[in-house]
C-alpha cells in the first residue's frame, strides 16, 4: 500500500468506529442528572427487552438506549432489568402525608398509588393534596373520590334509604368539587356502609358526574361469590349509563361454592368491551383477600354505626336473627366453620392478632364450636370491630385472570407501620410476588407484559398522564430489579418483611431507593387528573 494512502485510511478507520461505538461518556454530549447504563431495558409497553441505557434530566427521561454523555449519577444496571416505577391503582393510603416515605410500597418498585378505593376516601380533595405537597412525600399519590365518605357526609346516619332530591344534589357536588380537584374518579365500595345501600341509580348519577371530567369509575363490587353475575350487571349497567370506563377492583371468585367460574367471568368481561364498554380490573397475587371482620356480618345489623349495633346484639331476637344470618351464608359457601378468618388486627386485645377465629373463639371462650366462633365475631365487632384476613380464593381461578390482558397488578394495601399487628402479606410483596412466582417461576405471563400489568396499562387506564413508559418526555419514575433475585419473603404469619430484589427506586428523577439503601429524599408529589 501506498504510504500517502495510510492518514486518509486511518482517518476513515477511526470515523467508522467512532459511528459504532459513539463518543465516551466524557465527551461532546450534555451531562445528565442520571444515566442508568447497561441494563435490559423493559420499557412497560410489552415490547421485548432490549439492552441499552436510560438518561434522565429534570425529572424526565430524555433518553433511551445508547447515551453517551455522562449523567452526575451514574448507576451500573449490568444484569438486571430497567422498567418504569410501577403504578398501584388500588391502595387505601388516605394517610400518607402522616406515612410519608411508603417503604413498604417504593421497597416493591411502587412510584405511584392510587388510594380512595373501596369507596372510602379524603372528602376534601384538594386538602389532601395539599397536605401531601406540603409534607413532602416519596410516592406520586393519586385518588378517586369514594361513594361510602360523599354519601356518609351527606345523609349522617340515615344509610338504609335512597338518598333525598336535595342529597342526591349535594353528593353530585361534592363528587363535581372532587374532580375539580384532581380526583382520577369515583370508587364504590358495595358490601360496605353505607354504600351498600346503595340503589344502582344513585351510583348512576354519580359516576356520570365523574365522566364529565373524564375520570374512571372503580367498584368493590356488591358480589365476587356466587352473586358476581348480578355484580357484573351492575358494574357494565353503570358503565352504560353513564358512559364511564370501569374498574373491577381485585377481581377474584370468592368462597368454594363460586370457584372454578373464571373461565365464565373472563367471558362476560370480553363480552362487554366487545360491546363497546371499557371495563378492566386489578388484582392482588394472593388467595386470600383483607377486610373488616365485620363484613361476617349482614350489613342490615351494622346499619347506623356502633351503637345501634350493640344495641341489636342486646335484643335476644335480633341476636339470634343474626346468629342464624351468620350460619345460613357459612353453609350457602360450603367453608364449613370460619377457620378461614384470621384476625390481622384487633386493637381492643391483641392477643388475637394472628389467630383464626376457631383459634380467637377458644382464647375468649374456651370452646371453638360454630356457636362459639359467631359469638366471638360478634363480640370482635361490639368491640370496636377488627381487620382481619380471608382464605377464600383458588390459585387456578387466580392464575386464569392474571393472564388476561386487561388486569393490572394492585395490592389492595395501605401503608404499612412495620411490626405492627400480623397484616396481609400483599402490601409488602405484591408487586415483586408476580415477578417471582408468576413470572419467573410458573411462567403464567412474560417479564415484559408482567411490567405493562404495573405500569403502562395502569397510566392509561387513570389517566396518569405522560407515566408508565420509558419513552423520552415522560416522568422519570425507574425502578430497577434482578429478575432472578426478586422475591417476596413477606408470609402471613410473618409479613413484616420487605420485598427484595430492587437496587434502585427513582421517583421523578430523584433515587428514594439507591444501590439497596433508602435515602432521605422526598420527590413524590399529588398526581390529578388534569396533569
Amino acid at each position: 500500500m501506498h504510504r500517502s494512502l495510510l492518514p486518509f485510511l486511518t482517518v476513515a478507520v477511526l470515523t467508522f468506529l467512532s459511528a459504532c461505538t459513539g463518543p465516551a461518556p466524557s465527551s461532546r454530549a450534555p451531562e445528565y442528572d442520571v444515566v442508568i447504563r447497561h441494563g435490559r431495558v423493559v420499557d412497560g409497553t410489552g415490547a421485548p427487552a432490549m439492552n441499552g441505557d436510560v438518561a434522565i434530566q429534570a425529572g424526565k427521561i430524555v433518553a433511551v438506549g445508547k447515551v453517551a454523555g455522562a449523567g452526575r449519577t451514574e448507576i451500573d444496571a449490568r444484569g438486571q432489568v430497567v422498567a418504569p416505577g410501577f403504578i398501584d391503582v388500588h391502595t387505601h393510603s388516605e394517610d400518607v402525608a402522616e406515612l410519608p416515605v411508603g417503604e413498604n410500597f417504593i421497597r416493591m418498585g411502587v412510584t405511584t398509588i392510587v388510594t380512595g378505593n373501596c369507596g372510602g376516601s379524603k372528602l376534601n380533595v384538594g386538602e389532601f393534596f395539599s397536605s401531601i405537597t406540603k409534607t413532602g412525600v416519596a410516592l406520586n399519590v393519586a385518588t378517586l373520590i369514594g361513594h361510602n365518605t360523599v354519601r356518609g357526609q351527606v345523609m349522617g346516619g340515615s344509610f338504609a334509604r335512597p338518598p333525598t332530591d336535595a342529597e342526591l344534589e349535594k353528593m353530585r357536588g361534592l363528587v363535581d368539587q372532587a374532580m375539580k380537584d384532581g380526583a382520577v374518579g369515583l370508587s364504590t365500595g358495595l358490601i360496605y356502609l353505607p354504600g351498600t345501600f346503595a340503589k344502582t341509580e344513585e351510583i348512576v348519577a354519580l359516576a356520570k358526574v365523574a365522566s364529565s371530567h373524564g375520570g374512571i369509575y372503580a367498584s368493590h363490587m356488591r358480589s365476587e361469590s356466587t352473586g358476581i353475575f348480578n355484580a357484573l350487571d351492575e358494574l357494565t349497567t353503570i358503565a352504560r349509563e353513564a358512559k364511564i370506563p370501569a374498574e373491577v377492583s381485585h377481581l377474584k371468585l370468592s368462597g368454594p361454592a363460586a370457584w372454578g367460574r373464571a373461565d365464565e367471568v373472563i367471558a362476560y368481561l370480553d363480552k362487554a368491551r366487545a360491546e363497546g364498554l371499557r371495563v378492566t380490573h386489578d388484582q392482588y397475587a394472593y388467595t386470600a383477600s383483607s377486610t373488616g371482620i365485620g363484613t361476617l356480618i349482614d350489613a342490615d345489623f351494622r346499619e347506623g354505626g356502633a351503637k345501634r349495633f350493640r344495641e341489636r346484639l342486646a335484643d335476644p331476637a335480633t341476636k339470634a336473627k343474626m346468629v342464624a344470618e351468620m350460619k345460613g351464608s357459612i353453609a350457602k359457601g360450603k367453608r364449613g366453620d370460619y377457620t378461614y378468618a384470621v384476625v390481622a388486627s384487633f386493637k381492643a386485645d391483641k392477643r388475637l392478632n394472628g389467630k383464626t377465629i376457631p383459634q380467637a373463639a377458644k382464647i375468649l371462650r374456651g370452646a371453638d364450636t360454630l356457636d362459639d366462633q359467631i359469638e366471638t365475631i360478634l363480640e370482635i365487632e361490639s368491640r370496636g370491630g377488627a381487620q382481619g384476613v380471608f382464605h377464600g380464593m383458588s390459585e387456578p381461578d387466580l392464575v386464569k385472570f392474571l393472564a388476561q390482558p386487561y388486569t393490572m397488578v394492585a395490592s389492595d394495601s395501605g401503608i404499612r407501620r412495620f411490626g405492627e399487628a400480623v397484616p396481609h402479606p400483599r402490601g409488602y410483596g405484591n408487586n415483586a410476588r408476580v415477578l417471582a412466582r408468576y413470572v419467573r417461576e410458573q411462567k403464567v405471563i412474560s417479564l415484559e407484559d408482567a411490567v405493562r400489568k404495573m405500569s403502562s396499562l395502569p397510566a392509561r387506564t387513570f389517566h396518569l398522564k405522560n407515566r408508565g413508559e420509558l419513552k423520552p418526555g415522560f416522568v422519570a419514575d425507574v425502578v430497577i430489579f434482578d429478575p432472578e433475585k426478586v422475591s417476596d419473603p413477606s408470609t402471613f404469619n410473618d409479613p413484616h418483611h420487605y420485598a427484595v430484589g430492587f437496587s434502585d427506586v427513582i421517583v421523578n428523577g430523584v433515587p428514594v431507593i439507591r444501590a439497596g439503601q433508602l435515602t432521605d429524599a422526598r420527590p413524590g408529589r399529588p398526581v390529578k387528573l388534569q396533569d
